[in-house]
C-alpha cells in the first residue's frame, strides 16, 4: 500500500464547511491538527506499505482499529490533503476486513486477554467514531467500508454487553463502547449494561483522583468515557467528575509538563512520563465548555509544545477524528488565565503534598498501600519514593530510606500529617522471633500447618506460637527553608541497624562534591561533607555525608519480597547514597 497524496492541498475547512459551520472555529488549531493528521496519516501508510499482516496480526486490533480511525478522519477533513482521496479506500477496507477476520465469534477480540471485553471496548471506541465521521461524510465510496465496520460493532454489542472486565477504569470504557454503539444501533440491552455499570458510582476520591489514582488512566481513559457518556447518554452530571481530575491536575504538573504520578496503583507510578499532553483536548472541551480560562491556558500551552506533533503517548495526529466527531472542539477557547505557580497542595485522600515556588517543586508522599495490606502486587501503591525535588532542571527523582531490619525492606509511612514547620512521616514495623508451641498444639510427628508469620511462609503453625517482638519506629520531619530548600530530620528508635538513604537524579547533569566515593557505575557514597549535582545553571546542593556507617560497601535492602523474586527496586539515573546506624538522628539538607 503506497500513499498517493494529491498534488494541490485543499483549503483548510472554514466557514464554508458545514461541520464547523455553527460555530466560531480557530482556524488555527484545525491547520496545527490537519497538518499533523496528514503526517500521521503518511507515517502509517509508509509504515505498512503494501503488507498489513502487522496490524492485521492477531492480538493487533487496537493498532488496527486507531490506524482505521486516523486514515478515516484525513479522507473526510476538507483540510486534509488526503481529503477524498481515493487512494485511501484499499487501505481503510483492508484493515476494515483484517479487523472482521480476527472477531471471534462472540464478536471479541484476543488482544492482551483472551476474548477481552474491555481490550475489545478501545477498538470499538475507535472504530464507531471512524464509522460516524465517514457516516456523515455519506460518500458512496465508503458504503462497503462502513459496511464492513458496521457489522464488526454489531457483532462486538452483545459481548460487550455481557462481558466482565479487570480494574476501575475497564467499566467506563465498556459503557462508552456500548454507548458509541448504541448511538449508531440502537439496542435497549446496551442501555441496560450502561446503567448497571455507572449505577456502581464513580470512583473518584475526595481529591479529585479516581481510585486508582494514575494520571495515565485518568488521561487516556476514564476522562475520555466519562465524557463520551456525559455527551451520548445525556448524564450531565458526569462533567463534574472530568472537571474535578482536570483541576486537581493544575496542581500536579511539573514546570515541564510532567505530572506528578508518584502516588498511583498503576504501572506509572515508577513511571517518568509528560501525561498532561494527553489531557489535550479534555482540558480544550472543559475550557470550551465551562468558560474556564485556566483549562485554556493549558491547553493554549500543550497546542504550544505539541508543534513537533510527537507530544503525548498518542500521536497529535491521531486526535483530529476527536476533533471531527465533536466540533464544537473546534471552536475559539476562552481568554487564558493565569495557571497556578506558587502553591501548597495537599490532597489527604491520597497522602500527597505538592509544593511549587516557580521553577522549583517538590512532592512529599506517605500514602502506598503497603502498610494496610502488606503486599506488593499490580494494583497496589508500592513505591517507596517519599520526597521529590526539582530546581529547574535539576531533578531529584527520588528519595528513599532503606533500613536493614529483618529483610522487610524500604521505609513506607504509615501515615502524612501537618507539623508544626512542614510535614511529618511516620511508620512502625515490627520482626517476630517465635517461642514453642504450647503442649497442646504440639504433634510427634511434627507435622505443622504451613503459616505467613508477616514476611515468609514456613511449617510451624506461628499463629499459635507467641512471639517476642522487635520493632523499628521511623519519623521523617520535612521542612521547606527559604530559597527553596529543604531539611528532613530523620529518628530511627527502637532497633540497631544499619540504614541507606538513596538520592537518585535524573540523568543528564553533573555530581561533584570531594567526600564522594564510587561504589558501582552510577552509584556514590556520601562520606563527608556535600554534594551537587548540577545542569546547566540549576543546582541542587545535598549533604552532609555521615562517614561509612553500616555495611561497607553501601547496601539498598529492597526487602525480601523483591529479593526472593529476584526482583529489583534500584531507579534509573545518578544514586547518591548516605549510610548510618540507627537510633543515632541524621538531618539531611537540600538546597
Amino acid at each position: 500500500m503506497s500513499p498517493h497524496p494529491p498534488r494541490h492541498r485543499t483549503e483548510a475547512a472554514g466557514p464554508t464547511d458545514s461541520r464547523y459551520g455553527q460555530y466560531d472555529q480557530d482556524g488555527d488549531f484545525l491547520a496545527f491538527l490537519g497538518a499533523a493528521a496528514d503526517a500521521r496519516a503518511t507515517s502509517i501508510l509508509e509504515s505498512y506499505a503494501d503488507d498489513l499482516t502487522q496490524l492485521r496480526d492477531q492480538g493487533k486490533a487496537r493498532a488496527a482499529a486507531r490506524s482505521l480511525r486516523t486514515l478515516a478522519s484525513v479522507h473526510v477533513h476538507g483540510g486534509s490533503v488526503y481529503h477524498h482521496d481515493g487512494a485511501l479506500l484499499a487501505p481503510l477496507e483492508q484493515l476494515a476486513e483484517g479487523l472482521a477476520e480476527e472477531q471471534f465469534e462472540d464478536g471479541l477480540w484476543d488482544q492482551g486477554g483472551a476474548h477481552s471485553p474491555p481490550d475489545t471496548a478501545f477498538s470499538v471506541v475507535d472504530l464507531a467514531l471512524a464509522m460516524g465521521i465517514l457516516d456523515q461524510d455519506a460518500r458512496s465510496s465508503t458504503a462497503r467500508l462502513r459496511s464492513t465496520v458496521g457489522q464488526i460493532l454489531r457483532a462486538a454489542g452483545p459481548g460487550l454487553a455481557t462481558g466482565g472486565v479487570h480494574t476501575a477504569n475497564h467499566r467506563w470504557l465498556v459503557c462508552a463502547a456500548l454507548a458509541r454503539i448504541h448511538s449508531q444501533q440502537p439496542d435497549p440491552s446496551y442501555v441496560r449494561r450502561i446503567d448497571d455499570w455507572l449505577a456502581e458510582g464513580i470512583d473518584q476520591l475526595p481529591g479529585g483522583e479516581y481510585s486508582e489514582r494514575s494520571p495515565n488512566y485518568a488521561a487516556a481513559v476514564t476522562n475520555p468515557a466519562l465524557l463520551t457518556i456525559a455527551r451520548l447518554r445525556g448524564r450531565e452530571d458526569l462533567y463534574a467528575y472530568v472537571r474535578a481530575n482536570l483541576i486537581v491536575g493544575l496542581f500536579l504538573t511539573e514546570p515541564n509538563g510532567e505530572v506528578e504520578s508518584i502516588h498511583s496503583r498503576r504501572q506509572d507510578q515508577t513511571a517518568l512520563r509528560p501525561h498532561l499532553p494527553e489531557f489535550w483536548l479534555q482540558y480544550r472541551e472543559l475550557a470550551i465548555r465551562d468558560g474556564d480560562g485556566r483549562f485554556a491556558a493549558v491547553a493554549t500551552l500543550l497546542s504550544e509544545r505539541g508543534t513537533d506533533q510527537t507530544f503525548g503517548e498518542t500521536p497529535v495526529g491521531d486526535r483530529l477524528a476527536e476533533v471531527l466527531d465533536r466540533p464544537e472542539l473546534a471552536r475559539h477557547l476562552p481568554d487564558p488565565a493565569a495557571l497556578p505557580t506558587d502553591f501548597e497542595h495537599h490532597d489527604d485522600s491520597c497522602r500527597l503534598v505538592h509544593v511549587r515556588h516557580g521553577r522549583n517543586t517538590a512532592t512529599v508522599f506517605g500514602g502506598t498501600d503497603f502498610p494496610e495490606v502488606r503486599a506488593i502486587s499490580s494494583g497496589l501503591s508500592t513505591n517507596p519514593t517519599f520526597f521529590r525535588m526539582r530546581k529547574g532542571a535539576a531533578i531529584l527523582d527520588s528519595l528513599r530510606l532503606a533500613p536493614r531490619f529483618f529483610a522487610l525492606g524500604h521505609f513506607r509511612a504509615e501515615g502524612l500529617e501537618r507539623d508544626e514547620e512542614g510535614w511529618r512521616l511516620y511508620a512502625e514495623v515490627r520482626g517476630a522471633y517465635h517461642q514453642p508451641l504450647p503442649p497442646g498444639h504440639r504433634r510427634q510427628d511434627g507435622d505443622y500447618t504451613l503459616t505467613d508469620d508477616g514476611r515468609f511462609w514456613s511449617a510451624m503453625d506461628f499463629p499459635h506460637r507467641e512471639r517476642e517482638y522487635r520493632t523499628l519506629r521511623t519519623e521523617i520531619l520535612l521542612r521547606q527553608t527559604p530559597g527553596g530548600g529543604w531539611d528532613l530530620a530523620f529518628s530511627q528508635t527502637g532497633a540497631d541497624v544499619p540504614f541507606a538513604l538513596e538520592l537518585c537524579f535524573r540523568p543528564g547533569g553533573e555530581l561533584t562534591g570531594d567526600g564522594l566515593e564510587r561504589v558501582s557505575d552510577d552509584t556514590y557514597q556520601l562520606v563527608h561533607g556535600e554534594a551537587a549535582y548540577t545542569v546547566g545553571e540549576d543546582r541542587i546542593v545535598l549533604g552532609p555525608g555521615n562517614g561509612k556507617g553500616g555495611r561497607q560497601p553501601p547496601v539498598v535492602d529492597p526487602g525480601e519480597r523483591y529479593a526472593w523474586l529476584g526482583g529489583s527496586l534500584t531507579p534509573d539515573g545518578i544514586r547518591v547514597l548516605i549510610t548510618g546506624r540507627t537510633p543515632t538522628p541524621y538531618r539531611l539538607t537540600l538546597r
